[in-house]
């Protein structure tokens, strides 16, 4: 398999002006590699007047820009960018797996999130990935097949927040997708070369097989046109039924069949879990960033506080004093976000089951003792997690594995409403395991497989109805109380630092969005710097060891997509890893 490295004319425009610093992404520890760069393109930002989509795939930012064209709105827009998603981009997201949306009511002058994550079934127990011996199952074992499918939300969250904020009628916005999956669309680059990266696990289970692989087994290839009947379907009793056209009758059995009868790992879902799916609207988690607020979504995910905690610890070092061009700024970073990974794995879950002390992480004097821990030129020997509340410090770290495959999306609606949404099946298309034409989640191997360690309990154990701990981080900046970006990317536990590194090279550093964007990226989590091969990042290796680091580069393949709001109007960038546009209107 080839891993394809950005070419010079594109690492020239990664490193033009200021857009020319030391990056670092993700730990070494890890033992799966993020998914590879496979679409590498020259981009800019792309303005507009009224309204902006960016999303994951040209034809589903294509999408959500003639709803916005005929009069639709954000949400509006919302529901046919995901829905699209779910077709032409199957390993990332979809119907049968989870979302979380922060939402601008510009009528309401209101920011709220919603969440759409999926839930452990009612039947679940602690020793779910405990396996026979007694010990967690390796983790493909565990993914591929029933047992470890959650209960899918994103439906729900697409009609609740329809039903709520909607302008254009549901069943019109779901038509188009409708008529593509019973047209066919040409399989892109980047999605068959996925399949061919996973044609052994997605031979496993017979839908799965038939619709991604050809009659000989091979992966099918690009520009093969790829219908789905099954999908549209589907999509046609939503239309007509809303979310019961998903949670109720055909599409519900189809779904409890496929997770009861998959081959060799089955799993627990039934009709009780689907029927008391809940989308839950949730209070946003703002932390304070120089003249910004950055607000995302709180637990279950982990994407807010621990950018909040990054953002707030480093900014008693003046980053932008310091420059992008000096490794000190970025093992600042990089040891702030050690520290909020600690916390992270420590006090992060589902805040429905477990006492989050979000108010205690990101207090100022809290962050004060953390930033405390940090010596610019020399890196943490050790990252300890802290006691923002010592009462809750008797747990254990967390064990779950998080892995990147995972979309994102932006809209921002020319009455002023915006969307920041992420959405994932978890793992590169998901348990491997079909129903009704779309693929199911694994969004359980997000817990962590054990429920305690050394007789401590760790918060991110599985329980019935539970949301699994995620790294999702769909962020809106705010600036005097007003929207001013939309961000968010893919990546596993790697989004919280994509996304952090985005915004520092923004507010930071001057660059433009598409700039920040582009960068070669740097994320330490657990104490190993991974830099961002066939860059020139490399060259920061040598500094980096000398401060205490061990050094890795590994393909880092972010899917950054932002929408800044500007006095002119809009501005959009998408990351030129992948095969996202922005779109605005002129």
């Amino acid at each position: 398999m080839h891993l394809c490295a950005p070419p010079k004319h594109l690492l020239s425009l990664l490193f033009i002006a200021m857009s020319n610093p030391v990056f670092a992404s993700q730990q070494a520890t890890d033992a799966f590699a993020p998914e590879p760069t496979t679409h590498v393109e020259n981009k800019s930002i792309v303005t507009a007047t009224d309204w902006m989509v960016t999303a994951a795939n040209p034809t589903a930012s294509q999408a959500g820009a003639d709803v916005l064209a005929r009069g639709g709105n954000a949400i509006d827009a919302m529901v046919a960018i995901q829905l699209t998603l779910g077709l032409v981009e199957p390993q990332s997201s979809g119907i049968g797996g989870g979302s979380f949306l922060v939402y601008w009511d510009a009528k309401g002058n209101k920011l709220t999130t919603y969440d759409g994550r999926e839930t452990a079934p009612l039947k679940a127990t602690s020793n779910l990935f405990i396996g026979d011996d007694g010990k967690p199952m390796k983790f493909y074992d565990a993914v591929v097949g029933g047992r470890s499918v959650g209960t899918p939300g994103t439906v729900k969250l697409l009609w609740d927040t329809h039903q709520k904020y909607g302008k254009l009628s549901w069943a019109s916005l779901i038509q188009p997708t409708v008529e593509l999956a019973k047209n066919g669309f040409p399989v892109s680059a980047r999605l068959a070369s996925l399949i061919e990266r996973d044609k052994e696990f997605l031979s496993r289970h017979s839908d799965t097989r038939q619709y991604l692989l050809d009659s000989n087994g091979n992966a099918k290839t690009q520009g093969t046109i790829l219908k789905n009947p099954e999908y549209a379907n589907t999509l046609s009793l939503i239309a007509d039924k809303g979310a019961d056209g998903f949670y109720q009758g055909a599409v519900a059995q189809s779904i409890i069949d496929a997770v009861s009868n998959a081959k060799g790992n089955p799993g627990l879902l039934s009709q009780q879990d689907l029927t008391n799916y809940s989308v839950v609207e949730r209070a946003p988690i703002c932390a304070p960033y120089k003249q910004y607020d950055i607000c995302g979504m709180g637990p279950p995910s982990s994407g807010a506080l621990t950018i909040g905690q990054i953002l707030m610890t480093i900014e008693e070092f003046d980053l932008a004093k310091t420059g992008a061009n000096n490794p000190v700024s970025w093992q600042i970073l990089a040891d702030a976000s050690r520290l909020a990974f600690a916390d992270r794995g420590m006090y992060m879950a589902d805040s429905d089951f477990y006492d989050v002390p979000s108010d205690g992480l990101l207090n100022k004097e809290y962050i004060a003792t953390r930033s405390g821990l940090i010596t610019p030129n020399k890196a943490l020997q050790t990252a300890p997690f802290g006691t923002p509340n010592p009462e809750l410090a008797n747990g254990s770290q967390d064990q779950s594995i998080e892995l990147p495959s995972t979309t994102h999306f932006n809209v921002i609606d020319s009455e002023g409403n915006v969307v920041s949404m992420t959405s994932s099946v978890e793992n590169v298309f998901g348990s491997r395991v079909m129903a009704s034409g779309f693929l199911l989640n694994n969004e359980l191997t997000d817990f962590s497989f054990l429920g305690e360690k050394d007789g401590k309990p760790i918060a991110n154990r599985i329980e019935p109805g539970k949301r699994p701990r995620s790294s999702m981080s769909p962020t809106i900046m705010m600036r005097a109380d007003k929207p001013y970006m939309a961000i968010g990317s893919p990546g596993g536990s790697r989004i919280i630092g994509y996304v952090a590194q985005s915004i520092v090279a923004h507010v930071d550093w001057g660059m433009d969005i598409q700039q920040a964007i582009n960068q070669p990226k740097m994320i330490n989590r657990f104490g190993e710097m991974d830099l961002e091969s066939g860059t020139p990042l490399t060259q920061f290796s040598q500094p980096f060891e000398k401060m205490g680091y061990k050094v890795n580069t590994r393909d880092l393949n972010s899917g950054l997509h932002a929408i800044r709001v500007t006095e002119n109007g809009l501005e959009g960038a998408a990351d030129p890893r992948r095969e996202g546009i922005a779109i605005g209107n002129k």
